[in-house]
C-alpha cells in the first residue's frame, strides 16, 4: 500500500490503479482509513481528459441512465441545460438534479443534490467574467458553456437520493472535471460513508491556464453517501487573481460530473 504523497505523484501519471490509504502523520491527508479504491485521473487538454472520462465510464458501467427506476449503470451532469434564470447568479436550486415530484421532467431526477448548509452555487456562462473581468481568459468550459463554483467559498458538498424519490442513496463512484488546477495540493475530493471519511483524493495539476483535470474514484467495498469538493485554495472574487495571472492563489472551478447509479442506503 502506498503513502498518500506517493499517490499524488502516481495521479499525475494518470491511470486506473487500486490502492489502500495508510496513515501519514507528515501531511494534510492523515488519519484516513485503509479502503480499496479504483482511481482514474489525468490532466491536460480536452482530448486527454475526455479519454480519462471514457476510462472512468467503463469503471462505473453502462448504461447512461436518463429515467428513474434504474439499479445499475451511471448518471452524468454537464450543467449545460440549466436555464438562464439560474445562470450567472446564485439562484441555482440545490435540488435541481434531485427532484422527486412526478410532474418534474426526468432530466431533473438524477439523484444528486447539494447539501443545504448555507453554501450557494453559481452556474456561470461568462467564464466568471462578471465576478472579475480577468477571469474571462482564465477559465474554459470543458462542455460548452457553463461552469460551476460554490459562491464565496472553495467547498461544496454533494448528497444522493434514489432518482425521482426522497429516499437517501449512495453511489460507488464519482468523478469530476476541474478547470485550471495549478497547485497539486489545492484541489481534492473527500468521500464519506455516513460520518466515516473514506479519504481525500487530490486532483492532478494541469500546466497552463484553462487546462483540465479529471479525478474519478470508485470504491471496491465501500459506498459513498456524501462527498466534499474543495476546488482551489481561494474563492473567486473581484480583485483576486490566479497564480497564472500574476496572483498568489490557485483559483479552480469545475464542470462535468460522472457517478454510478444512486441506490437506496441499506
Amino acid at each position: 500500500m502506498k503513502k498518500i504523497k506517493q499517490l499524488t505523484a502516481m495521479l499525475a501519471l494518470s491511470s486506473v490503479i487500486i490502492i489502500g490509504c495508510d496513515k501519514d502523520e507528515d501531511d494534510d491527508y492523515n488519519n484516513q482509513p485503509a479502503v480499496q479504491s479504483t482511481i482514474v485521473a489525468g490532466a491536460g487538454d480536452s482530448t486527454t481528459v475526455a479519454g480519462k472520462m471514457a476510462e472512468f465510464r467503463l469503471v462505473l458501467g453502462d448504461p447512461l441512465n436518463t429515467t428513474p427506476n434504474q439499479t445499475a449503470g451511471r448518471r452524468e451532469v454537464n450543467w449545460d441545460g440549466v436555464p438562464a434564470n439560474f445562470t450567472n447568479n446564485t439562484a441555482f436550486p440545490l435540488d435541481f438534479f434531485g427532484k422527486s415530484d412526478a410532474a418534474e421532467p426526468n432530466g431533473r431526477k438524477r439523484g444528486l443534490l447539494y447539501a443545504n448548509n448555507g453554501t450557494l452555487i453559481r452556474i456561470d456562462s461568462s467564464d466568471f467574467a462578471e465576478i472579475d473581468p480577468s477571469y474571462a481568459g482564465q477559465f474554459e468550459p470543458f462542455s460548452r458553456k457553463r461552469l460551476v463554483i460554490a459562491a464565496g467559498t472553495t467547498v461544496s458538498e454533494i448528497l444522493f437520493k434514489v432518482p425521482g424519490t426522497t429516499t437517501d442513496a449512495s453511489v460507488k463512484g464519482f468523478g469530476i472535471v476541474f478547470v485550471d488546477v495549478d497547485d497539486a495540493n489545492s484541489t481534492f475530493i473527500e468521500f464519506f460513508n455516513g460520518t466515516k471519511s473514506l479519504g481525500k483524493f487530490k486532483a492532478p495539476a494541469a500546466a497552463g491556464s484553462g487546462k483540465f483535470s479529471f479525478l474519478g474514484v470508485h470504491f471496491v467495498t465501500e459506498k459513498i453517501t456524501k462527498l466534499k469538493i474543495t476546488s482551489g485554495n481561494a474563492a473567486l472574487a473581484a480583485g483576486v487573481k490566479d497564480i497564472t495571472d500574476g496572483g498568489t492563489k490557485d483559483l479552480v472551478v469545475y464542470d462535468d460530473f460522472l457517478y454510478s447509479e444512486p441506490v437506496a442506503v441499506q
